[in-house]
């Protein structure tokens, strides 16, 4: 029996244990079904028969309507670097919200925080507040777009960005419209490019007049794939010679890499950082872009009081005093504990050494990838350096399902069951990690198993 054959049998009961367990989720999701298209908020948070629904979280563990207790690596897809509502967040929200929870007018709660950020992000000379990621890539293409008064934006295969129309595409491959009802007008002025390929980027950026080079640092939806050595640099260094502004979507890697994200982690600055999940200390409506106060200051109305000859950027709930202070007590709390950073990224990078010997010791049927806290595991036949490489070397379609479904009934989640991905707290505990990798383990040892 091979391991296609194994996983199929092995599918087929674990499938019966995770409904016999979720009973509740069974019935929420037919509720769903009723009242959201395929019966989910967000189709990430899908996975096969229905999902979970997760009632409570505290710490680095989250309870689903059933009452099992699971272990968090997914943490609010990565919002919560600290785990789920910590204490001192919490309280210091609680005592904000009773001011107000929207004031509607400027608040000394957003100076307060922006001031503290321009202190700790590198580059990062003036900002603005979004209530997403997606928000926050919007404004900050458009941004580059006004300064350098070019059209052309770069960005990379299997570059994750949010929504936001002019970005969504490439995010999979074949390339084109991510989504129904998106033209291919709309998508005209965008080219992609591999990652970690910068004869590509020269090549596109001595074609076209580009406003912009928009990536990951990590890539991130993408299986947290690491940059080579050399390549953000030299991003940088082609980005200078061809009059590009570089941008980096740090709405993962901010705060979780490095207190200063991957700009400080990698030694590496952008025109432009766009932030979104922890910045806002894992309460939602969380994001920001800033950088140069040169490229900032087109935003400025004072200086451009004429509406077309600046970039625009607003909402109703930006900076608002809620996100303001749970985004500025969390981050004041990592600034006083650089330590949580050099504990959490060696043991990460300890276990995905863990992780990695595994997969060679059951014949190589994958591989760990990752940078910091930020982990990934693709069944493919060599280690995977870009988006095409975890597309086009996989070699089962079944597996990655199978381990979902493994690690479920054995109470641990992570997203998803296409593209196995961690995001785990700073502070996840050691016994935690030692607990997945022992049921990866477990799991290669089922799936390899000879009848």
């Amino acid at each position: 029996m091979d391991v296609e054959e194994n996983l199929e049998s092995l599918l087929y009961e674990w499938r019966r244990v995770y409904i016999e367990r979720t009973g509740r989720s069974k019935e929420l999701f037919e509720r769903a079904c009723r009242v959201f298209p395929g019966g989910v908020t967000y189709v990430l948070r899908f996975f096969d028969p229905y999902p979970l629904y997760v009632v409570r979280g505290r710490g680095s563990r989250v309870w689903d309507a059933d009452g099992n207790e699971y272990i968090d690596f997914w943490m609010g897809h990565g919002a919560h670097v600290l785990g789920h509502s910590p204490d001192f967040v919490v309280e210091a929200v609680g005592k904000v919200a009773k001011m107000g929870t929207h004031l509607g007018f400027e608040n000394p709660y957003a100076v307060e925080y922006a001031e503290f950020l321009t202190g700790v992000l590198p580059g990062v000379e003036m900002l603005r507040f979004t209530m997403s990621g997606t928000e926050a890539n919007m404004y900050a293409l458009r941004l580059a777009r006004a300064y350098t008064r070019r059209s052309y934006v770069v960005k990379v295969e299997g570059g994750w960005h949010g929504g936001y129309d002019a970005l969504h595409t490439y995010v999979r491959l074949p390339g084109g419209p991510e989504s129904a009802g998106l033209p291919e007008e709309y998508l005209k002025y965008t080219i992609a490019i591999p990652f970690n390929n910068l004869n590509a980027a020269e090549d596109v950026l001595k074609k076209y007049p580009v406003a912009a080079i928009i990536v990951e640092p990590v890539i991130g939806g993408g299986g947290c794939i690491p940059p080579e050595e050399g390549y953000l640099k030299g991003l940088r260094q082609l980005a200078d010679e061809h009059g590009a502004l570089l941008i980096f979507d740090e709405v993962i890697t901010g705060f979780r890499l490095a207190l200063g994200g991957a700009q400080e982690f990698f030694n590496v600055k952008a025109d432009i950082a766009v932030y979104g999940k922890a910045v806002g200390g894992g309460y939602p409506g969380a994001g920001a872009f800033g950088g140069r106060a040169e490229v900032m200051e087109l935003l400025n109305h004072l200086k451009y009081p004429d509406p077309r000859s600046r970039a625009y950027h607003g909402g109703t709930f930006v900076g608002n005093p809620i996100n303001a202070v749970a985004g500025y007590t969390l981050v004041k709390y990592l600034a006083e504990h650089r330590s949580l950073y050099d504990h959490a990224n060696a043991l990460w990078e300890w276990a995905r050494r863990e992780l990695d010997k595994a997969c060679e010791d059951h014949n190589r049927l994958c591989w760990a990838t990752g940078v910091g806290t930020m982990t990934g595991i693709h069944f493919t036949k060599t280690r995977p350096k870009t988006y095409a490489d975890v597309r086009d070397l996989r070699w089962s379609k079944v597996i990655e399902k199978a381990l979902h479904f493994y690690m479920r009934i054995n109470s641990v989640l992570y997203m998803d069951e296409k593209t196995p991905r961690l995001l785990p707290a700073l502070n996840q505990p050691i016994e935690e990690v030692k607990i997945f990798i022992e049921l990866f383990e477990k799991f290669l040892e089922q799936a390899t198993k000879k009848s």
